[in-house]
């Protein structure tokens, strides 16, 4: 729907600036609008750059090892299903570990990785699993101590305090992760 929105709006426009009489002003905002996306992907790269190589050196430490033991009870609580796949497990806290550190360009691959496996347990192949729907409910409400991606936006556009935005990042990320948990726990004991 949107590769037919965009282009829609884009050719409105240029009509627009044609009758208008404002060629120039749409050209100069392109112009603008493509400097500032090359900042912005420079600042993005930069911070992925950083929080990947980070992973990286957790993953060759005890670390991401120690982080995944704590979220075991948590996993184990919120995925029933998935009492003898290790593995699923396991993907699934390095994709909580990497939204957590507010990495939501590294926990996609994570993410992507612990849907195949659990697909290949996941007996209706056309149907999500129960573990399937509390893990997108869960990764959709991305809990996040250190929101990585909002704060390299908001330096990126000069912002005079750049952090400030971590609290109610914290609150808002928590509570949509717990009624999102709950509402989800609810509804498939409703539908067993």
């Amino acid at each position: 729907m949107l590769n037919i929105l965009w282009p829609v709006f884009i050719i409105l426009s240029f009509v627009y600036a044609l009758i208008s009489g404002r060629v120039n002003e749409v050209n100069n905002g392109i112009f603008e609008s493509l400097s500032d996306a090359v900042e912005l992907s420079m600042t993005f790269l930069g911070t992925i750059c950083l929080w990947n190589g980070i992973m990286e050196i957790m993953k060759k430490t005890t670390l991401i090892k120690k982080l995944t033991n704590l979220l075991k009870p948590f996993v184990n609580f919120l995925f029933p299903d998935l009492k003898r796949n290790e593995i699923a497990k396991q993907e699934i806290s390095m994709n909580m570990i990497a939204n957590i550190l507010g990495l939501g360009n590294a926990a996609t691959p994570l993410g992507l990785k612990a849907m195949k496996t659990m697909q290949k347990e996941n007996s209706r192949k056309d149907t999500l699993s129960n573990a399937m729907m509390m893990f997108i409910v869960l990764n959709t409400a991305s809990i996040q101590l250190i929101p990585t991606n909002v704060i390299a936006i908001r330096t990126s556009l000069n912002s005079g305090n750049p952090t400030s935005i971590i609290a109610p990042v914290w609150i808002a990320t928590i509570i949509a992760g717990l009624v999102g948990i709950l509402i989800t726990k609810i509804l498939i004991k409703k539908v067993k």
